[in-house]
């Protein structure tokens, strides 16, 4: 471990950042080798590509990894997921959740993450013992235990495994090593489930779920690389990240936004002059939407 494979790319030595990065990644290369087996939970996105890709480097066939087919994944990221997997040659399997049929999820109160969670890992949990793996993990980040995150107990609880936050990794440091690794998922923005879209108290649906789905791909016709729709209800607020809401100086764009998105269903779409904030209807919840479905 240390040099450089067939494959990947040298990292620039010109400051200690690499080299920290590079200390961390022998650090989780020995901690799954202890591990031994490992079912890795597996979105397609940068942490769990990354993860399922080392574990399938130090661990081969001991490594697999598992996507959960639910309503709540986006048909985008349910394809970058098999051609992620497919690419890096990893041993993938897909499962299927059934996380709406709860009324515990599906009512969206803030612990909406815990139960989705305790569905996957439960389901998981049986797989892993099935196939003979020793440990399931997931793609929980250092930077991750200073947010909001109810799946995080539901890990604890299920005895989840997650060897990036466990070595102390962060997400500039995961991307770095992507880049190195050669991972098509390197500088990828976040992309987490579809019902993290929508407020806390409205019920998720499936039909509320396609018309997020709908009305993000309206959105991403426009170029934007990052950004989110926020369902509000009736409503919803596109937050478009800070270093792409420069583009909004186009005249008319805005409003060709706002139309596309009620194109999806919505009575009123606006954009949020403040941009995209990562977990942003967490810090709403102090005043969550109306269970009504109604924005105030």
């Amino acid at each position: 471990m240390g040099g450089v494979s067939p494959g990947e790319v040298a990292l620039e030595p010109a400051s200690g950042t690499a080299a920290a990065a590079l200390q961390l990644e022998r650090r989780l290369d020995l901690l799954l080798a202890e591990m031994g087996s490992v079912l890795v939970a597996y979105s397609g996105g940068v942490d769990s590509s990354y993860l399922a890709a080392r574990a399938h480097r130090v661990l081969g066939e001991a490594a697999l990894a598992v996507t959960a087919d639910s309503e709540s994944l986006s048909a985008r990221q349910r394809s970058l997921a098999l051609e992620t997997a497919r690419g890096l040659g990893l041993r993938h399997q897909w499962i299927h959740t059934t996380e709406l049929e709860s009324p515990q999820y599906s009512r969206n109160d803030r612990e909406r993450c815990y139960h989705c969670k305790s569905e996957l890992f439960h389901r998981l949990r049986e797989l892993a013992a099935a196939e003979g793996l020793a440990h399931l993990a997931y793609g929980l980040i250092a930077d991750d235990l200073a947010d909001f995150r109810p799946g995080q107990r539901a890990a604890l609880e299920a005895g989840v495994r997650c060897p990036l936050a466990e070595v102390g990794m962060t997400k500039d440091q995961v991307r770095l090593l992507s880049r190195r690794m050669g991972l098509p998922t390197a500088d990828l923005p976040a992309s987490p489930c579809l019902a993290s879209r929508v407020a806390y108290g409205i019920p998720v649906t499936r039909d509320l779920l396609r018309q997020v789905e709908a009305a993000e791909e309206s959105v991403r016709t426009f170029g934007f690389r990052e950004f989110r729709v926020r369902h509000l209800g009736l409503r919803a607020r596109v937050e478009i990240a800070p270093e792409e809401l420069g583009r909004l100086a186009e005249p008319g764009l805005e409003a060709r936004i706002a139309a596309a998105v009620v194109g999806a269903g919505y009575r009123e779409a606006f954009v949020d002059p403040l941009g995209y904030r990562r977990g942003r209807l967490n810090q709403d919840l102090a005043t969550p939407a109306p269970s009504n479905g109604k924005d105030g």
